[in-house]
């Protein structure tokens, strides 16, 4: 049974009203478009929310909702907010994926202290497909963050540290020519690296979302 079969499945009480995306909570749903901008594995999927975090930055708090399909694939879902609001998904990769994507030796160069690291990716894995370009330029070095398993809507954070404070990281990103598409690295302090392949895109590309209550 999909996730939407199951909302329905549930009584016919009066809905929440869900209009934008800053407004999703744990249980959601949210429908992309079918476009082939998107890769193959989004592409006219729903994605159901799991989890609500937050990303605490020196001058800002980001929300970050983590995506599970109907397929299966877990995804990450934030808003990056400029001139325009765009959709940030970023998909985790691994050792295997970063090996087959890029030249070690090269993706080592994003932690050097220029931060001026360029990637050339050398070829696809079987789950990077479009997710990726053929080139990055380094624009963010050793950038501190705070990850809170807590939604900064409705939950405090601590602004102490202690066991609430958050676990600490730093944050390396790499961007596309035209900043379509980029890579992100997190390093925790226990040394584990986490990367992952992000993708912006319009705000449209969601053509529908669904309340769980």
């Amino acid at each position: 049974m999909n996730f939407l079969k199951k909302i329905f499945n549930k009584s016919n009480n009066e809905q929440r009203k869900l209009t934008e995306v800053n407004q999703l909570l744990v249980g959601d749903i949210i429908v992309l478009t079918d476009s082939f901008a998107l890769p193959e594995s989004l592409r006219g999927q729903d994605f159901q929310v799991k989890a609500v975090n937050s990303y605490e930055f020196e001058n800002n708090i980001q929300t970050e909702w983590a995506l599970v399909g109907t397929n299966a694939l877990e995804i990450f879902l934030s808003l990056e907010v400029d001139d325009i609001t765009e959709l940030k998904l970023s998909l985790k990769i691994q050792h295997e994926d970063v090996e087959t994507l890029f030249d070690l030796e090269q993706f080592a160069e994003i932690f050097d202290e220029s931060g001026q690291a360029f990637l050339d990716k050398k070829a696809d894995s079987a789950i990077t497909a479009m997710w990726s370009s053929e080139q990055y330029q380094q624009s963010v070095f050793a950038k501190v963050g705070f990850f809170h398993r807590k939604d900064h809507r409705s939950e405090n954070l601590s602004a102490y540290e202690g066991k609430d404070s958050g676990e600490q990281f730093e944050l390396y990103s790499l961007f596309n020519e035209d900043q379509s598409k980029g890579v992100d690295v997190e390093v925790w302090q226990d040394g584990d690296t986490e990367v992952c392949l992000t993708l912006f895109r319009p705000l449209s590309d969601i053509i529908d979302m669904y309340p769980a209550s």
